[in-house]
């Protein structure tokens, strides 16, 4: 057992089990109040929503935004995509009028994607299908400011792990250096059990062998920590909390790879290189889950999720209403049977639109559902530490627009943050997202050299600031 930074147990065959913060140790990592330090997770959807607008179907009615501004309530959001985060509302801040710079990308999705995360334009001007982001994006920006030993932040990816822009395409250290996912929900895992080595192959043979839970190999040192006369009864709770997710979150994985297995047989890929959406979704719960483990126990402060690669154009999400696949999200968003401008309308696309909105919702809610699980001293769980972030990199399909881009924050960074309210940000079409992705960053704690709040993120060509807007 080591206390320090990060509270780790190290058992047996090179396995160990980071801890939650717990109040009775006063570990450095965690504010003096006890409260888990703020993070940041950044969930991104391509191809924009199913928002009102006309297209080559004719005029599409709202199928995304709230009724009106101001309190998010059950009506307010009623039939629109958001009433999936019902249960959340409280905890939300759905921002409208987010505007990107219109760089020259040479195409619409790579401005989006390339753009969303780190404010920048391209290293070679209308290099389309080819563009990298001239800098550094905001999650790993906060990762090497704020992360522990100057540890990486996480980026994880679901879907196919080629395609437009090359699959993997939101988080950059600098410019044009793109980083590497975990693609493997069992990757992340072993990471975060394992140390930055990952487990031990006898590790990882225990426990794939002889259905031993990493819980197990600690065992021992989990004896003595609970043992231990200064540990309070809310903390041994606490810890008796994280083993069960633990625990739960090796029964998820077991099956999914014992499903992987089956396909491996049939030649079919791993769920998380899949071009079903209904695999791809499972597997970013997965990601989300050992995400929001990776938080509570103080590993990263900055976690972002990509689904699909940047156009998301193998991704084959199933419609409800009629149980079939769809055809791939990047058509249903052009509303044509073509990723580009030509192809015969896809009929009811605009609804199927929606129900992909609808289905990243449902995503979006596993991840505050799971961070919700963590209560803190305070009574405040670990989703109100920190902001989760549910994103688009376009404003809508069709147009490939990058204004009015979708952006919908939960959790309040400790109280920094607006919550329970749907508001448009004011300057009409100005651009504003590199604001607001400084405005994230200075939340969670990052400053600029002279220690005031980072308020300079992004393109130095685009105007500065914070959005006051955001804070409560």
């Amino acid at each position: 057992m080591k206390l320090g930074r990060r509270l780790v147990l190290r058992g047996a065959f090179g396995a160990t089990l980071a801890l939650p913060f717990l109040e009775s140790l006063g570990r450095p990592a965690a504010r003096a109040d006890g409260e888990a330090p703020a993070y940041a997770v950044f969930f991104r959807q391509a191809n924009g929503v199913a928002t009102a607008r006309s297209s080559v179907l004719g005029d599409e009615p709202e199928r995304f935004w709230p009724r009106s501004l101001g309190a998010l309530t059950a009506a307010s959001v009623a039939d629109r995509a958001l009433d999936e985060l019902t249960p959340h509302l409280s905890k939300l801040l759905v921002v409208g009028n987010v505007n990107m710079q219109s760089f020259d990308y040479g195409d619409g999705h790579a401005r989006g994607a390339l753009q969303c995360l780190t404010g920048r334009g391209p290293t070679v001007n209308g290099a389309g299908g080819s563009s990298e982001a001239a800098g550094e994006s905001i999650d790993h920006r906060i990762g090497r400011e704020l992360n522990p030993d100057g540890r990486d932040s996480w980026f994880m990816y679901a879907g196919r792990g080629s395609g437009w822009l090359g699959g993997p395409c939101i988080s950059y250290r600098g410019a044009a250096d793109r980083r590497s996912p975990f693609h493997d929900p069992n990757e992340a895992y072993r990471n975060l059990v394992g140390g930055d080595a990952g487990l031990s192959a006898e590790a990882q043979r225990q426990i794939a062998e002889r259905g031993r839970s990493v819980n197990d190999l600690v065992r021992t040192q989990l004896s003595r920590l609970m043992r231990r006369s200064e540990l309070s009864r809310s903390d041994k709770q606490r810890i008796e909390l994280h083993q069960s997710a633990v625990r739960d979150l090796e029964v998820r994985l077991s099956c999914q790879l014992d499903d992987e297995r089956v396909r491996a047989l049939e030649g079919i890929g791993a769920a998380y290189e899949s071009t079903d959406g209904d695999e791809v979704l499972a597997a970013t719960r997965l990601h989300m889950d050992v995400a929001a483990l990776a938080i509570a126990c103080g590993v990263t402060r900055s976690v972002s999720i990509q689904i699909g690669s940047g156009n998301d154009g193998s991704t084959r999400y199933r419609d409800p209403a009629t149980g079939e696949q769809m055809e791939n999200f990047h058509f249903l968003s052009h509303r044509r049977l073509s990723h580009g401008s030509d192809g015969a309308a896809i009929a009811n696309s605009d609804r199927m639109h929606a129900q992909v909105d609808r289905q990243f919702a449902a995503t979006f809610r596993h991840l505050l559902d799971r961070l919700s699980e963590y209560e803190m001293p305070s009574g405040a769980t670990l989703l109100d530490c920190g902001v989760s972030c549910w994103f688009n990199d376009l404003g809508s399909g069709p147009g490939h627009a990058r204004s009015d881009v979708p952006w919908v924050l939960a959790g309040s960074c400790g109280g920094a943050l607006r919550q329970g309210e749907h508001i448009e940000l004011g300057g009409g079409n100005d651009v504003n997202h590199n604001r607001l992705l400084s405005t994230i960053g200075a939340a969670v704690g990052c400053t600029k050299a002279d220690g005031s709040p980072l308020d300079d993120f992004g393109d130095p060509s685009l105007p500065r600031g914070l959005l006051d807007e955001l804070y409560a």
